[in-house]
């Protein structure tokens, strides 16, 4: 027997005991309870407002009390909105938004975890659109809100969808002169309305 047989005799006679690999479903699914308390705290830390109204009449009071709508370009595609808000935008040029103020948009769900929110192509009139308004209002169902990005994934993994983003808070960078900038290359704020 030459030495290489040695060592790998001399290894395989000392591996320890097999033990079972921990379950990790729980770790990885986080808890179910508290979601609307969890995923406001996480928004609110990373700049973002967190509004639960029973329904949009209240949303469109709000954004009454707090934007002057009547001198601003506000888009939105949902219908509910279009007392406050057009839907009529040139899909074919995105340059045709860069005045828009307010975009009020539906998330498909948000994430306590991170406080991060799910769009998709489907709801958008044009993907542009969250990035390159001023303020950006997402309205989501707080039925919709999941735990964990592990269960954002289980739910978006089998969808066909061309283009998704997940926002998270307003846009904001602090590499310029240790500052921190909100709105440096996205919306300055983001308002959260959980029905």
């Amino acid at each position: 027997m030459n030495s290489r047989d040695q060592i790998l005799a001399a290894v395989k006679a000392n591996q320890p005991e097999l033990t079972p690999l921990p379950q990790l479903d729980s770790f990885f699914k986080g808890q179910e309870t508290a979601l609307i308390e969890k995923f406001t705290q996480v928004l609110n830390g990373i700049g973002g407002k967190v509004i639960v109204v029973a329904n949009t009449n209240e949303i469109i009071s709000l954004l009454k009390e707090n934007y002057s709508l009547d001198q601003i370009r506000v888009i939105s595609p949902l219908a509910s909105m279009q007392e406050i808000a057009n839907n009529n935008i040139d899909n074919h040029n995105p340059h045709a938004l860069e005045n828009v103020e307010l975009a009020i948009l539906p998330a498909h769900f948000a994430v306590a975890e991170n406080g991060a929110c799910w769009l998709d192509e489907s709801i958008l009139l044009d993907r542009v659109l969250p990035f390159i308004t001023q303020h950006l209002i997402l309205i989501v169902n707080k039925v919709n809100v999941l735990p964990t990005m592990h269960h954002a994934y289980e739910k978006i993994g089998n969808e066909q969808y061309g283009y998704g983003a997940f926002i998270a808070g307003p846009s904001k960078t602090a590499d310029i002169e240790q500052s921190l900038v909100l709105g440096a290359h996205g919306a300055r704020s983001l308002w959260v309305f959980l029905v």
